[in-house]
């Protein structure tokens, strides 16, 4: 059973939930945000996770990492998800959390990727599914969908390809993993 990490539109979100995955649950950093509108239209159970409301990052990663654990969730896949995992939870999923980028791993990590290959002026960039360690974008590339950068590209038109090539490679290869 997968765990989605959102924390805003749920565009990723909702790729998943069309190619009908098997979502065990939703949780976000965010209250309110647009992906736990998503969640709660497709009947999958929600969760809302502040820092704000806890001792400390590593307690919030402890909840909900536990949460996740009673709702069966085997697999974490961070769609959109913008908070470094902490130790508690990274322990609890170790080699069971992936995250989609917007751009090839290791040459463009972080949280502007689409603003970096521009600025880079290089003549391609991909959609990359990869595993999440402890690190800023670090973990093993699983997947990559090559997206050329076109002459007149803005980051709006770009990210919008980009985004086409994840909503495509994510749910192919969260399908591959859940099949293991």
């Amino acid at each position: 059973m997968i765990g989605v990490l959102v924390s805003g539109e749920g565009t990723n979100l909702q790729a998943l939930i069309d190619a009908g995955l098997p979502i065990a649950a939703v949780a976000s950093n965010r209250p309110g945000v647009r992906a736990l509108e998503r969640a709660q239209s497709a009947v999958i159970p929600t969760g809302v996770f502040d820092v704000a409301e806890y001792a400390s990052r590593d307690a919030r990663d402890a909840a909900l990492a536990a949460w996740l654990e009673e709702l069966g969730v085997t697999l974490v896949v961070c769609a959109g998800y913008m908070h470094l995992l902490r130790a508690p939870f990274l322990e609890r999923f170790a080699g069971r959390i992936v995250n989609t980028h917007s751009a090839p791993l290791p040459d463009f990590p972080g949280a502007r990727p689409i603003e970096d290959v521009l600025a880079a002026g290089v003549p391609e960039t991909a959609a990359t599914v990869h595993y999440v360690d402890e690190g800023i974008d670090t973990g093993p590339v699983i997947a990559a969908e090559r997206v050329p950068v076109l002459e007149d590209d803005t980051v709006e038109t770009l990210r919008a390809r980009v985004q086409a090539a994840e909503h495509r490679l994510l749910p192919a290869v969260v399908r591959q993993l859940c099949a293991r």
